[in-house]
């Protein structure tokens, strides 16, 4: 028996689609990588409602104040997009409306007059005072689901990808190796 043209077509078109089924896909729910993008996006914005709906910060100008307020000392912007790997550009918009809202301020440098420190003023400290707490407990909210055990472990296992990836995990290591 004689295959006709569309016959063949048929059969190949088959062939790709069995091929196209049977070949791995790569499956987003189960991608460290994806999940963990997603649950960062998830949790950073149910933390924003502490500070966006009451003080009207959005999450860079969060970032720069919380950076600021875990200090001891001031920084440059430099430091706090490298420490909240958000980008440059974003954190200077940031800290320029934070300075029109005169929660920052820049101070010299000591160490050089050239460069120009971040600090918070004391309306920011006290906006700092307010809301991390607030923060604190909402993040024990999201954390609820979790025993204190499997806390510490997801801690310890968090700490373990940072490490791998070389990434600073504190700022006294930050300070001591002059990273940022």
């Amino acid at each position: 028996m004689a295959r006709t043209s569309s016959d063949i077509a048929l059969k190949v078109r088959e062939a790709v689609e069995t091929s196209a089924r049977s070949k791995p896909r790569l499956d987003l729910f189960k991608f460290v990588p994806f999940r963990l993008n997603r649950l960062a996006a998830e949790v950073s914005s149910a933390l924003a409602e502490e500070y966006q709906e009451r003080h009207g910060l959005d999450i860079p100008a969060w970032r720069v104040i919380a950076t600021l307020g875990f200090r001891n000392d001031a920084c440059s912007a430099q430091f706090i997009s490298q420490c909240t790997r958000t980008h440059k550009s974003t954190i200077s918009r940031a800290v320029t409306a934070l300075l029109h809202q005169e929660l920052i301020e820049r101070v010299e440098n000591e160490a050089d007059r050239r460069e120009f420190r971040l600090q918070l003023t004391r309306k920011g400290r006290a906006l700092y005072e307010e809301l991390f707490p607030q923060l604190l407990r909402r993040e024990d909210e999201i954390l609820a689901c979790l025993s204190a055990q499997e806390r510490k472990q997801l801690s310890s296992l968090l700490g373990k990808i940072e490490q791998s990836l070389d990434l600073i995990q504190t700022s006294k290591e930050a300070d001591a190796k002059q990273a940022y």
